[in-house]
């Protein structure tokens, strides 16, 4: 990407729209999605009520959800045609247009909320449970208890929380394509898929990722050094019990906090299953050709994901010079989106052969990489206590290869590798970023088979095939 790039004429007006667009959608979904975010988490972490853990799992489906169906979702309650637009129509009121900026952050607030509520929350949880009882004992009021307690935490938690969005807003492209696409709302990742796909100007594409490289770098490298001690010291790790908050008007507000998160984050998802049940039956042959494309991708990403990890995760452990280089690669996958890697690999492959006859491979291998530092954060840790508890034993009586990873390391790696396999293969599957750049009509995607659908009007069928997918 960074040799291919054509500097020569300089960027043009559409280009600097598409990254001070890009910016600013980032900017807003994060802050929105940060402020919204806080008093959910507060109201989970001081109430205590029957099925709070299946809601706090529940919260995290829109994370891993894959894009497309979480579009249609979306325009099925905010929509021209959507629940919201029909109530106001109802009581005389001007429909909203979900497109553009509004629609952008809007879906990113969607995918994100859950996302910075978990981190807000662990950060409350990790409040030991002595501060609230010496506060409770020294009788201070709800407002000292935030301000002396509550706040330092947020000061802690709440930048990195920022940031992570704001790198995963900057990289979303499906969004953008779907919800965005004017000349006022072209993201970066859009204006590349734009320069490969209709203009073939792959300088010009190189020239864009390599912006979009430096852009979501220099994020995520400030949210690595934004992480700070929260300054409460240890606690005896009793059960947190909140003596704050206990008012009518405290538990009014929590439990408005709770409904109104929830009714946001699942009626898209119920949605998708009351529109798409009725046309599931009747798919055409072309989704489902997509779905067996989708599944073989996934499967191939998804073996690629473990053994990246588990290679990787060993080297790093037992090679302790490795461990930063090692960690550092799976790293800029985050900074580096898969569309940015794509156009590389485009690039690459384009005076050897056709790319679109690369399509799948492409894309899995692609989704792969982007999956490995989720992956690697679930894998590193075990293999680093397994090193640490058996290695030394495992080594006096000689045990290497197969036999040691068999007997050894297979039995306390199974769950983070299940948890990583089954990251892998959402992810893959619900992917729409590299299948778009390479995709011919013969080699689509069930997600690339939606947009085409929809693009098309043939919104029945893609309901059906949403809720396939999902």
């Amino acid at each position: 990407v960074l040799l291919s790039a054509d500097s020569g004429r300089g960027l043009t007006p559409a280009d600097w729209a598409a990254i001070r667009f890009t910016v600013v959608q980032a900017f807003l979904s994060a802050l929105f999605s940060v402020l919204l975010a806080i008093p959910v988490a507060r109201a989970l972490a001081r109430r205590r009520f029957a099925l709070r853990g299946l809601l706090v799992s529940l919260l995290g489906a829109p994370f891993l959800l894959p894009t497309m169906v979480a579009i249609f979702g979306l325009l099925a309650i905010f929509g021209r045609s959507g629940v919201l637009n029909d109530v106001f129509r109802a009581f005389g009121a001007a429909p909203v247009s979900i497109y553009g900026l509004t629609g952008v952050v809007l879906a990113h607030v969607f995918f994100n909320l859950p996302l910075v509520t978990r981190l807000v929350l662990q950060g409350w949880l990790d409040i030991p449970a002595e501060r609230f009882r010496l506060a409770a004992s020294l009788g201070i009021g709800n407002g000292a208890v935030f301000r002396h307690l509550e706040v330092p935490m947020l000061l802690r938690v709440l930048p990195g929380a920022f940031l992570i969005v704001f790198v995963i807003s900057t990289t979303s492209f499906a969004v953008a394509l779907t919800l965005g696409g004017g000349p006022r709302a072209t993201t970066i990742e859009l204006a590349i898929y734009q320069a490969v796909r209709f203009e073939f100007d792959l300088g010009r594409a190189a020239l864009l990722s390599a912006i979009q490289l430096v852009l979501t770098g220099a994020a995520a490298l400030v949210a690595l050094r934004v992480a700070r001690d929260g300054g409460f010291g240890a606690g005896l790790d009793r059960q947190l019990r909140r003596w704050d908050g206990q008012g009518a008007v405290p538990r009014m507000l929590d439990t408005v906090a709770i409904l109104v998160a929830t009714v946001f984050l699942m009626s898209p998802l119920l949605a998708v299953i009351l529109s798409g049940l009725p046309h599931l039956a009747g798919l055409p042959d072309a989704v489902w050709w997509a779905t067996g494309r989708s599944l073989l991708v996934a499967l191939v990403s998804t073996l690629l994901v473990l053994a990246m990890t588990l290679a990787m995760a060993r080297a790093a452990t037992l090679r302790s010079g490795l461990a930063h280089p090692i960690e550092g690669a799976a790293l800029l996958a985050i900074a580096a989106s898969p569309l940015v890697l794509g156009t590389g690999l485009f690039v690459l492959f384009f005076p050897f052969v056709e790319p679109s006859r690369l399509a799948l491979p492409v894309t899995a291998v692609l989704n792969a990489i982007a999956t490995v530092p989720f992956a690697m954060r679930a894998v590193m840790p075990v293999y680093q206590k397994i090193e640490s508890d058996h290695g030394r034993l495992a080594a006096h009586l000689d045990l290497t290869g197969w036999a040691r990873f068999r007997l050894v390391d297979l039995p306390r790696l199974r769950r983070p590798l299940g948890f990583s396999a089954g990251i892998a293969a959402a992810l893959s599957m619900g992917d729409l970023g590299v299948i778009a750049l390479f995709a011919d009509p013969q080699s689509a995607t069930l997600p690339l088979q939606i947009y085409r659908l929809m693009g098309a009007y043939r919104m029945g069928d893609a309901a059906g095939a949403a809720l396939l997918l999902m």
